[in-house]
């Protein structure tokens, strides 16, 4: 009956089974750092031009057959978060609902037992167009950054991530402090390499600003105020030169 009230709500599969939650920690500090530092920089700076959602640890369902794989960090353009993301069937990026892959997922490597290669096969199988692993502890081997496409039902492994053109963003590493920590970082970029801002860096940025502002209006403060007392001495060096010019033809 309550589909007959309803007509224009369509029916959405049960997911009363699947674990979208299951309390397991992130590997560590470095990766915790990492996972959130890509999507809030997108959050921050990130101006496609289209909706997108980008996030840290949420899992990806493609069916209800097959348990989620959970990417460190994924972006997925021209979609929407729902406006209530507390029912079972709204906590995890179900393909059904969002109506596509993620277009971006990326591994952070922190051992030798993440499963990267048994993920791509994953993520191959649900149409995500990009894959990219962060290695920065070279546990993989001496390559800090690797990026496929997909290709068919396969990736092909890709030779520049500094600009993906259908994405409209980049991925560069970036040695730098992030909060308490120094390292190497995954950072988004746009097309002519230059990064895209934290949070943070935009708001020291802003401040630089106002105070380069601050300083050019002192600075024209300075020189009228030095103009007008340059006039004042010219003035009275005037008014002296016609009160001389008076007394001489006075004395005439």
């Amino acid at each position: 009956m309550e589909a007959l009230r309803h007509p224009e709500l369509p029916l959405e599969p049960d997911v009363s089974h699947l674990v979208t939650e299951d309390d397991t920690p992130v590997d560590g500090w470095v990766s915790e750092k990492q996972m959130r530092l890509f999507p809030n920089i997108l959050h921050a700076s990130w101006k496609p031009g289209r909706p997108f959602v980008a996030a840290a640890d949420i899992g990806l369902f493609g069916s209800l057959d097959e348990p989620a794989v959970v990417p460190d960090i994924m972006v997925s353009l021209d979609v929407k978060l729902p406006e209530d993301c507390r029912p079972k069937g709204r906590r995890s990026y179900f393909t059904w609902v969002f109506g596509k892959a993620p277009d971006l997922v990326i591994e952070v490597v922190s051992n030798r037992q993440g499963g990267e290669a048994e993920k791509a096969e994953r993520y191959a199988r649900l149409g995500v167009r990009y894959y990219a692993i962060f290695d920065p502890e070279h546990w993989l081997g001496e390559r800090v950054l690797r990026g496929f496409v997909l290709h068919g039902r396969s990736y092909v492994e890709l030779l520049d991530l500094s600009w993906l053109e259908e994405l409209g963003l980049g991925l560069v590493t970036w040695p730098g402090r992030f909060e308490d920590m120094d390292g190497l970082w995954l950072r988004p970029c746009g097309p002519d390499g230059e990064l895209l801002p934290l949070p943070v860096e935009r708001a020291e940025a802003a401040e630089s600003r106002a105070e380069e502002e601050r300083e050019r209006a002192e600075a024209q403060t300075a020189r009228a105020d030095a103009a007008e007392e340059r006039a004042e001495v010219e003035r009275a060096r005037t008014e002296r030169l016609l009160a001389r010019l008076r007394e001489l033809g006075a004395e005439e």
